[in-house]
């Protein structure tokens, strides 16, 4: 638990539906089950609406409100500005924070474009040179099976990668009648299922295996064309109203792929997966063994050694919940799980820990502008008949 003494690291929120929500459960959870070398301190909450706001605030633990968010880029009592905007604002937002001289934590995928995303890592390298530092929120990494698979894999247990698969599968807007969101319109998220969901396997998966995908061959589809406007904003998607609205975002993408190492890889990153709530499923063979991984049963990983005699061999189920697990220490008594909002709490410590060690913490920025260019390519080859596309070094 964090000393009361210990200096404060003010933050300010900027969102504050459903990542918000997360960002802030994690912002109040971490100094009291983590012994942080900063405080964090929830200064303010930013949103447009401010009767929203000032109930989200008040339900969330904010100290204060702006309906503004340059106000709070401006803010001598903060210190880290928390992006959890739709990702049309990403950069914006972040560039200038971090030109004021305040550390950044943006939600994925980092921007809309690469474009954009190549502007926000130029912005993070020139303020890193002064002190100041970004992270990009790839939470799943901070999933305690996620982190033994990656020690698996670089101690060699795998031996050489030759397989990666790796899908997210959900279902909430599988019915048609479901109402239009921000998430469904490409000037506001960039893309559908492609940059909501499908950036997080990308991202898990080069992080796991320590190589990045170099080359794709994709395929997008839009199921639903056309949705109700919504009556009044939800968690995720809303109240229908009266009216239709265009769906310009993919409903799920699909896509082969290869890894720098030579690996080939499938991918699929779709929200009309009836029955898969929030499925992240992936599977890594290598030469010398595979492991595989379900989000749905998060804190299991299964892991073959193909090392085993065969009259002993098979797929060994590990109960990822011992203190020498990455962050279990933390928590509770060997065996009794964790959930989907530890991540946050996770990512929380390592930027506060970053932070006060004067490094730079990981996924950086640069590492969001590469998930960026995958998704690119990905979209670039879809819209050229599935040709086999090149990842933008």
């Amino acid at each position: 638990m964090t000393s009361p003494d210990r200096p404060t690291l003010g933050v300010g929120l900027i969102g504050y539906a459903f990542m918000g929500a997360a960002h802030s459960q994690a912002w109040r959870t971490a100094p009291h089950f983590f012994d942080l070398p900063l405080r964090p301190d929830l200064r303010v909450l930013a949103g447009r609406d401010a009767t929203r706001v000032a109930e989200a605030a008040g339900k969330l633990g904010w100290a204060e409100t702006e309906t503004d968010w340059r106000r709070v880029v401006e803010r001598d009592d903060v210190a880290l500005v928390d992006v959890c905007t739709p990702g049309d604002t990403h950069a914006e937002i972040a560039i200038a924070a971090l030109e004021a001289g305040k550390h950044v934590l943006c939600e994925k995928p980092l921007a809309n474009s690469v474009a954009e995303a190549e502007a926000m890592t130029e912005a993070a390298a020139r303020a890193a040179a002064r002190g100041v530092r970004s992270m990009v929120g790839f939470t799943y990494r901070r999933v305690p099976a996620i982190g033994l698979a990656r020690t698996l894999v670089a101690e060699g247990r795998l031996g050489r990668i030759r397989h990666v698969r790796a899908a997210y599968l959900q279902d909430w807007i599988a019915d048609p009648s479901a109402p239009m969101s921000w998430r469904l319109e490409k000037d506001k998220a960039g893309s559908g299922a492609l940059g909501d969901i499908g950036a997080h396997v990308v991202d898990l998966t080069q992080y796991i295996t320590g190589e990045t995908v170099t080359g794709v061959s994709a395929l997008l589809e839009t199921f639903v064309k056309e949705r109700p406007l919504p009556a009044a904003a939800g968690s995720l998607s809303g109240v229908a109203g009266e009216g239709m609205g265009q769906v310009t975002v993919d409903d799920a993408a699909v896509f082969l792929g290869r890894f720098s190492g030579g690996a080939v890889a499938t991918f699929e990153a779709t929200r009309f997966a009836l029955g898969r709530k929030n499925g992240i499923r992936i599977e890594i063979n290598g030469s010398e063994g595979s492991l595989a991984f379900d989000f749905e049963d998060m804190n299991v990983l299964e892991f073959f050694d193909g090392t085993d005699p065969a009259e002993r061999a098979g797929f060994r189920r590990i109960i990822v919940t011992e203190p020498e697990h990455p962050y279990v220490a933390a928590w509770w008594p060997a065996g009794h799980g964790l959930g989907y909002e530890h991540g946050f709490t996770h990512q929380a410590v390592d930027l506060v820990t970053a932070i006060a060690k004067d490094e730079d913490p990981t996924p950086s920025f640069a590492d969001g502008l590469q998930v960026q260019r995958v998704l690119d390519a990905v979209e670039r080859s879809a819209a050229a008949d599935s040709t086999w596309t090149p990842v933008s070094a």
